[in-house]
């Protein structure tokens, strides 16, 4: 039997802004009339107006990929029918969160002209299978258990983790760090910022932008972990993830991993500092979103770039953009992995400011900047002003890490240029 005490009490109801929701329920349950108080009609795609499931998520796909929440209106109580619908969000690179009303028989049967036993069938199918839902592939998912909760619960649209369109800068985005405190600390202070312990602030108000790959290589992982959580807890920073920084949470987390490339340095200081700062070391990096998009839509920034289908949408093949770039698994003859240029072929509007490759100096490429000038190689740390789009660099004080090659030094850019600082 359902044990509806068992069910955490919902106050209200929310769904991502840019999502496909489902709605899930046996005949009679109101699904159409639930989709009418909260959505608007373009948003709605009912199974009853679409000849077939095929050209029902074909037209909510067209809404999908213009950036556009779109609902699904239909039965959906079955896995089967499910699996579709799962695949939808997927390659649209949204979530597919469902809102399942799952309201007593007795009423279903009192207002649908459904035979009793097909809706019998479809509530024992929607409660056998609803708990799989999450295993399906969904996510968030809610439910309803009465006409009054579907009726007076609020439903309020929520914005993706990384998405602060309402921060307009002015930003510094700082390349990747990759432990090395002491040039952190420099370009900070050329950049006019006031460092006081395990903080720093500008004081007239600028705000650091890091595009991840803080710890490994340099010196000192533990130091730049601090002062950046410091300015992020502040309210002086703002960061995304690194590929470094996501192995490193995934080691704090007793994951198989690698140590190398100077992980097994990090784990060592994290080790010395103890439970704690491990803790608060996984906490933070679970929490940084994979992207930003910042000043309305017109700055992203992610760690090894994003193409402009990819901006603002969530899921894996986002996130392992995000984070490791245009990559297939190859390898090169030094074993390293082979990443595709995709700045070459980008064409968004938004300007995007990443990472992960290490140039001699700051690369521009139409409409993007790769900010990591190989710091712990012995090159520099560089930063992009933002709106100004002006470049400022520090040297490397010392070649923590040999690199693999040389860097490699922008189209355009003399080696004159990438030495200097500015």
């Amino acid at each position: 039997m359902r044990g509806v005490s068992a069910e955490p009490a919902l106050t209200e109801l929310t769904v991502p802004a840019l999502s496909l929701v489902v709605l899930i329920g046996a005949h009679g349950a109101g699904k159409s009339t639930f989709a009418a108080r909260h959505f608007a009609p373009e948003e709605v795609f009912a199974q009853a107006d679409y000849p077939d499931v095929p050209s029902l998520l074909a037209a909510a796909g067209e809404r999908l990929a213009a950036g556009g929440l779109a609902v699904l209106d239909g039965l959906f109580v079955r896995p089967v029918d499910r699996v579709p619908v799962t695949g939808l969000a997927r390659a649209h690179d949204v979530k597919p969160v469902p809102v399942v009303l799952d309201l007593p028989r007795a009423v279903l049967e009192a207002r649908t002209a459904a035979p009793a036993d097909v809706v019998a069938a479809q509530v024992a199918e929607l409660r056998r299978t609803r708990r799989g839902l999450h295993a399906e592939g969904f996510r968030n998912e809610q439910v309803l258990f009465s006409d009054e909760q579907a009726r007076t619960l609020p439903l309020r649209r929520t914005l993706l983790r990384g998405d602060r369109r309402d921060l307009t800068g002015p930003f510094d985005v700082i390349g990747d760090v990759h432990g090395c405190l002491p040039e952190l600390r420099d370009l900070l202070r050329e950049l006019g910022y006031d460092l006081t312990g395990d903080g720093a602030r500008h004081p007239q108000g600028r705000t650091a932008v890091f595009v991840g790959d803080l710890v490994d290589r340099g010196p000192d992982s533990l130091g730049v972990l601090r002062l950046v959580m410091g300015m992020v807890a502040g309210g002086a920073a703002l960061c995304v993830p690194g590929n470094h920084d996501e192995k490193l949470c995934r080691a704090l987390a007793g994951k198989a991993v690698k140590p190398m490339h100077g992980l097994d340095v990090t784990l060592a200081q994290l080790e010395q500092a103890g439970p704690d700062v491990q803790a608060q070391v996984r906490s933070f990096i679970e929490g940084l979103p994979t992207q930003l998009v910042l000043d309305g839509g017109a700055l992203i920034v992610a760690h090894a770039g994003l193409p402009a289908h990819y901006h603002g949408r969530g899921g894996g093949r986002v996130r392992s953009f995000a984070l490791y770039g245009d990559v297939n698994g190859q390898r090169d003859e030094l074993g390293l992995p082979v990443r595709r240029d995709w700045a070459a072929d980008y064409h968004g509007a938004a300007l995007v400011v990443y990472g992960h490759t290490p140039h001699a100096a700051p690369r521009w490429k139409g409409h993007t900047v790769n900010v990591d000038t190989g710091c712990a190689f012995g090159g520099h740390l560089s930063a992009l002003r933002y709106p100004e789009r002006t470049t400022l660099s520090v040297p490397a004080r010392a070649v923590y890490a040999p690199p693999p090659r040389p860097l490699p030094v922008p189209e355009g850019e003399s080696g004159s240029q990438a030495a200097g600082s500015g």
